[in-house]
């Protein structure tokens, strides 16, 4: 489900795993969050976080919220429902108006578009429609930790580097660079761990509408600009068996 990453797959060709699991995701887990717009599926939505690869870290620093994007993984292999780490710049102040044991908010957004209440054919049977947003997003929510060990850092940024080279033709490694120049990348970052209390996956694909709506605003997304509106439109075409 990452923008990025492009929604939608040549033709004739398989739609990327990411894509797959998230079109059979229609029912998680507080953000407002009704009922049909929840996802449950874990495997599901780690497969759109990993896709997404990033978060918005939000933190408070005791006068305002502070945020920034950062690269994360969901480490799962602990206990519950698993860790997300990432870094920051060293320079960036965040990282030292964290208090110990607070709370953090981590945000991994979606494709998003804008909903036109004129795409809906009910709309000429009775007008009794408004425009809306369609949009995928996951909130982790826990305690945060931050890390300036130099070996924590090189663990996840090795585990990072792993994800995002794998598959390329000569992928690069964290060991493909002079040690001494490594170390005094490290010493310019801070590594966070956000011990996760709550995962809460919204996926808003108009499954309040009638099938009738649903399929016309997948077609008007299909021709609107920008990577967004296609990905919320592959996201809402049903999966080919």
């Amino acid at each position: 489900m990452d923008v990025a990453a492009g929604p939608e797959s040549p033709a004739g060709e398989q739609a990327p795993d990411w894509l797959a699991r998230a079109r059979r995701v229609r029912t998680l887990i507080s953000v407002y969050l009704p009922a049909h717009f929840t996802a449950s599926e874990t495997a599901d939505v780690a497969a759109f976080v990993a896709a997404a690869a990033t978060a918005d870290l939000v933190t408070f620093d005791g006068t305002k919220p502070v945020a920034s994007l950062i690269p994360v993984i969901w480490d799962q292999e602990t206990a519950g429902p698993g860790r997300l780490l990432g870094h920051l710049a060293l320079a960036n102040p965040q990282w030292q108006s964290v208090a110990p044991g607070s709370s953090a908010l981590a945000i991994v957004r979606g494709p998003q578009a804008y909903i036109s209440p004129s795409w809906y054919p009910s709309k000429a049977r009775h007008g009794r429609v408004v425009p809306t947003w369609n949009y995928v997003t996951v909130h982790f929510t826990g305690p945060l930790t931050v890390h300036r060990d130099p070996e924590w850092l090189r663990d996840v940024v090795t585990r990072l580097t792993r994800r995002h080279e794998a598959g390329r033709s000569a992928p690069w490694a964290v060991t493909d660079a002079p040690p001494d120049y490594i170390n005094g990348q490290l010493r310019g970052i801070v590594g966070v761990e956000l011990t996760i209390a709550s995962v809460e996956a919204k996926y808003k694909l108009s499954q309040n509408r009638s099938a009738e709506d649903q399929a016309a605003v997948a077609e008007a997304l299909a021709s609107e600009p920008g990577p967004g509106p296609a990905g919320v439109a592959a996201l809402m075409v049903p999966e080919e068996s």
